[in-house]
This record gives structure tokens, sequence and C-alpha cells, in this order.
């Protein structure tokens, strides 16, 4: 299915790349640039940068970069024309695009068929729901005595699976699904486990249950949530798509696609365990809330929601789980740097049962009257349980001083052990000396686990260093892909300026790097393609390379163009002005050249010198060669006089 290719001009010229990936990432400006910390790997410090003027970004961490259709793409997982989609939907770009047939949906990438069949699954269940007589009187009741209004449940996009045993399969395979695809997305389910496939029976994996898709943060469907509403005690309450090739249950949290605005304009997320706290939060107007989607709460579920704001709120039950659960929770949230507060129910009541039972402004001010810091928190619970008891109450400031030692920023820590202190009437200094014990012992811990493994792998490492050459001209080999690298950021960038009037950046580096032969192959390729649009009369542009087809090309443009560091702000202001790269291209491009030059001469000579080494070599060779290696020391002398370096 082929996208018009002026709509996917049109998606290049609407994006804005702070917009797009400020959907999925809490983006700070600092300078030129927008920083955060990486979604694409675990970090506490900010390494990732978007640069709005070149519309690209990149993680000085792990060093992905691209720009804001590779961001999507790798982020979310998406195929190329699923990442146009979703952001001319972004940008309400319409254009008419041909059906897929649903009996091609197989022969599509795994991911996308998976996503298709999990849509239609959505549209099935919410079908069922609201223009079935099944779903009409058992699943609409059940939200209604909820308190769901109709607004909230298509939010949600709630559905209803009718009580059959083969309701979705008998309409999917009509619609042409391939049950394969079905079964992989956690949809459908055999019997036995006939490797016959075409003896295996299928049924519905939902059925008579009200429905809750689990959505992705763009809004795509991952997978299913689902609740019976009958008294059958040999079925369990809820029931979950098992784990697919796109759904991970750690990863994600229930409602982020509808909540993930809120979150980001509060600087704050509720979070709770259900999917009906979830909704009936939103019913309430809180909608700055998500759910840790029927599992524990886990650490990339925390950083999922860090993306977003720097503060968490969780809102648990307040009887012994709903306890142990918020402790446990706290201090993986502090850990990832971020701040926490609890909120606890009592009498045995959630978000869900407090909103139904006194309203939502009652809750909201439940909400404001009952949210304490971890530190608060935390002290209450155990001084309630350890009393005046000296013996109880050492084990508790431990305890809570090694809650304190998991936040990361100093100047917090502080702050806590002066509040610690004055809760549990204990001098501050001797707080710190336990906390000073706790991360002696981490150090030690760590340094054992270290010394352990680098004790298991001595071994392979020695035998990767008997490998690794170690001459000179392997050294100077990463320096040679330094500088060629160099040469073609000004090439891509620049290659259509002119150095004087009568040549440009693009004929006098061609002209002058043609007769070297020891390029890397993709400084040829490049070459190649700029000498190909020079010859073509057309202009040496930047997006040429940071949209070629060639993905080596594209990548290596996007990072060459990527500039961590630029100017304070304070220069400007203040009239300080610094010549730009533009304005030293006729300088600086043949200093590049030279200094290139100059490298592969010293790669030559230190060759040379290796073969002086030969024993065997003939008086006439050898005297060739040292001729040979004299003119070399000539070139080198003159190239030094020409970049100023004085060789000692």
């Amino acid at each position: 299915m082929a996208i018009p290719k002026s709509v996917v001009d049109s998606i290049h010229q609407h994006i804005d790349i702070v917009d797009v990936i400020g959907d999925f990432v809490r983006l700070k400006k600092k300078g030129a640039n927008y920083w955060a910390c990486c979604p694409f790997h675990g970090e506490k410090t900010p390494s990732f940068a978007v640069n709005p003027a070149k519309n690209i970004f990149k993680c000085f961490g792990c060093g992905k970069s691209g720009d804001a259709i590779t961001f999507v793409m790798e982020h979310e997982k998406l195929s190329y024309p699923d990442t146009l989609r979703y952001l001319a939907k972004k940008y309400g770009i319409q254009y008419t695009e041909e059906n897929v047939a649903p009996s091609d949906a197989h022969q599509q990438h795994l991911r996308d068929s998976l996503y298709i069949v999990l849509n239609y699954a959505k549209n099935f269940y919410c079908e069922c729901l609201h223009h079935s007589e099944e779903g009409q009187s058992i699943g609409m009741s059940y939200f209604k005595e909820r308190g769901f209004s109709l607004e909230v449940i298509k939010k949600f996009e709630l559905g209803y699976s009718l009580n059959e045993w083969d309701a979705l399969l008998k309409n999917a395979l009509a619609a042409n699904y391939n049950i394969e695809i079905l079964e992989k997305a956690g949809l459908v389910q055999s019997r036995d486990n006939a490797n016959d496939k075409a003896a295996r029976k299928y049924y519905d994996r939902f059925r008579g249950r009200v429905m809750f898709p689990i959505h992705s943060v763009t809004g795509k469907v991952l997978a299913f949530g689902a609740r019976i509403l009958n008294n059958d005690k040999s079925q369990p309450k809820y029931i979950n798509s098992p784990e697919t090739e796109i759904y991970h249950k750690s990863d994600i949290v229930y409602g982020i696609y509808q909540a993930k605005n809120d979150i980001r304009t509060k600087n704050n997320c509720y979070l709770v365990e259900g999917y009906t706290d979830v909704i009936s939060m939103h019913q309430a107007g809180v909608q700055n809330v998500v759910a840790s989607s029927g599992t524990s709460l886990t650490v990339e579920q925390i950083r999922l929601i860090k993306r977003y704001c720097e503060n968490i709120t969780v809102l648990y039950d307040g009887d012994t789980a709903g306890i142990k659960a918020a402790m446990r929770g706290i201090d993986m949230i502090l850990e990832e740097g971020m701040n926490v507060s609890v909120v606890l129910f009592t009498d045995g009541e959630d978000p869900d049962s407090f909103v139904r039972k006194h309203g939502a402004a009652a809750f909201i001010q439940y909400l404001e009257n009952n949210t304490k810091d971890f530190i608060t928190f935390k002290t209450s619970v155990y001084l309630t349980d350890a009393g005046n008891n000296p013996l109880k109450k050492a084990p508790v400031i431990r305890e809570i001083v090694t809650t304190i030692s998991k936040i990361p920023d100093a100047i917090k820590r502080s702050l806590f052990f002066k509040t610690c202190s004055q809760l549990l009437d204990i001098d501050e200094q001797v707080l710190i000396t336990e906390y000073n014990k706790i991360v002696l012992q981490k150090r030690k811990d760590t340094h054992k686990n270290n010394l352990k493994e680098a004790s298991a792998g001595e071994h392979a490492q020695q035998e990767k260093d008997d490998d690794l050459p170690a001459s000179l001209s392997d050294i100077t080999t990463t320096e040679k892909d330094i500088h060629e690298k160099a040469l073609l950021k000004i090439l891509m960038l620049y290659g259509s300026e002119k150095i004087d009037e009568n040549l440009s950046v693009c004929h006098y580096i061609i002209s002058e790097t043609e007769d070297i032969e020891s390029h890397s192959e993709l400084f040829l390729r490049i070459i190649n393609e700029v000498k190909k649009q020079w010859h073509e009369g057309n202009e040496i542009h930047k997006n040429f390379f940071l949209h070629h087809p060639d993905p080596e090309i594209s990548a290596f443009a996007k990072d060459a163009f990527f500039e961590r560091y630029s100017l304070s702000e304070h220069w400007i202001k203040y009239g300080i002005s610094v010549a730009s790269e533009i304005d030293m291209l006729s300088q600086n491009v043949p200093k590049y050249i030279l200094r290139y030059k100059r490298l592969i001469v010293r790669m030559m000579m230190e060759k040379a010198r290796k073969q002086f080494s030969d024993k065997n070599i003939p008086d006439e060779q050898l005297q060739e060669l040292l001729m040979h290696y004299k003119q070399l020391q000539g070139l080198y002398t003159e190239i030094n006089r020409l970049l100023g370096i004085v060789v000692g």
C-alpha cells in the first residue's frame, strides 16, 4: 500500500521534530538544542539532544541519531508507512489510500499484521458492546453501574466479547484474516498441540467479558485486559493477553495514551492498580493517571512515565498488600531519579470505589488532603509498628536511610535527612553516618562483582587482544576515518559553496583526493553520490544525504550534522561575533585536505619502514625503497611547512 509522494512531502514540510519527540520524551531547552534522558537506554543524566534547526536528534550516550521519522520508527517499532500514517494523523494531513485486503495481512511484516488484527478485534468488541443485545444487557449495564459515561467508554474504546466459543474467530476468518496471526496476537488459542495445523481446533481467548484495550503511546492497540461478569468461581476475574511480538506487559502502563498530555502539563502522574481506577479518575476529571497494567511495578514502566514528568503519586489500597506494594514502588521510583508521593485509601476502598461512593469533588479533595511525601509515609507506617521500642525502632531507621540512599540527587538527600531527623527525633549526623555505611557497603559489593566479572572475562579478552594489530598504521587508520568523516561532512554541507570565484568546495575536495587510494568504502560511496549530483548540475544539499535510500549514508549524515555544543545566548545578546564555519571555508578546506594528505603520507612511511625489516629484500629493491622513503620524507616536511607545523 503506497502513500502518495505529495503526502510524504507534505508530512516532511509539517514535521516539527521538537513537537514530535516531545510526545514521547520530556524535553528541556538548553542553548540551541533540547535535551532529555535518552528513551533508548537507561540513564539519569540527559545526553539525548534534539536540534530543531537541522531537524535531527542524537544521543551522546548510546549513539542513536536520526530525524523525527527515524525516532518514531525506532521508538514505537513502526514500519516506515505506519510512521507516515501516524504523522499524517498528528498534523491533520488528509489523503486517500487504498485499503489493504484483509487476506494480504499475513504477507506483511509480522508486527504490522499484529497491529492490524488487534485493531480489528478492538472494533469487533466495540461493535458487540454497542450494537448487540448481549453487549447492551450485560457489558453496557456493567459500565453504567460503574458510572462510566458514553464519552469515557468511547475514549478508552471499551468493548464486550460475546459469550460464545468462536464469535471473534468466525468473523475474523469470514473477513479473510489469517488464523496464525490471530493466534500470535493472543486473540485465539487451540484446544490441542497437534503438529498438524489443519487438525487444530481454535477458539476465542476472550468470551463473555468486558474488554479493556491496552494502547501504546501512539494509540495503537497492543493487547487486551478482560473482566468476567458472572460468578463462575472456576474462571479468573481478570485475564490479559499473553506476551507477543508487540506486547511486553512490563514495558507499558494502562492509560498512557489518554493521559500523556495531562501528565506532561501537570508534571505529575497518578499511578493506580486497575483499569477501572484509571477510567473512574478520568470520569472525575483527574486525567493524569495510569495503571501498572496488571503487573507489579517495573523499572521500564517508571522510565516510561519519566519521559513525561518528574513526579509520581502512587495511589494504593490501605490494606497490608497495598502498603507493601507502595513500599516496594517507592524505592524503585527514587532510584530512577523521580520524586514520589503516596496516597492510601482506607476501609478497603480504591480510587474507583471512592469516586462512585463519594463523587468527583470529594475524591479530588481527598487527594489534596492525603498526599504524603515518601519519607512521611514510610516513617508513619514503620513507627506505628515499632512504637517506642528501641529494638524495633533501629531497623526502621536503617530501612528509611536505605530508601533515602537511593536518591541520586545529593541536595534532595540532604533535605530528606533533615526531615527524617525531625520525624524520628534522632540526630541528623547519625542518619548521615548510617548512610555512609550503606554507600561503602554498596561500593564493596560492586567491587567484588566487578572482580568476578573481570576474572571470568580475562581469558576471552586475552584471546581478543591477541588478534589486535598494534602497528602505527593501524592506529592511524582510526585517525584516517576521523579525517575522512570531517571531509565528507564539509562536502555534504557545503559542496556547492565557493572557495573562490571559480572553485567550489565539491570540485576542490574531489580533485584533491582522486589520486589517494586508501579511502574507506563509505567515503567512496558518498564521493560517487556527490560526483553524480555535481555532474547532473544539482545543488549539493544536506537533505539529499539525510534522506538517502542507502541507510549507511543516511545514518552517517544524521550523525555528522549534529552539533552537541552551540554558542551561548549571552554571546549573541552582547554582540560577541564569531566567524561561522561557512565563512571560513576558503581557509579551512585546504587545511583539511593538507592534514588528510599528511596522515596518508605518514601511513605510507610506516609501510616502507616495515619493509626495511625484511632481511631477504634484494639490494636493488632496497635502494628503490630508500629513494621512495626520502621522497615521502620531503613531501611530509613540505606539508608540515604549509600547515605551520614545526617537527623537532
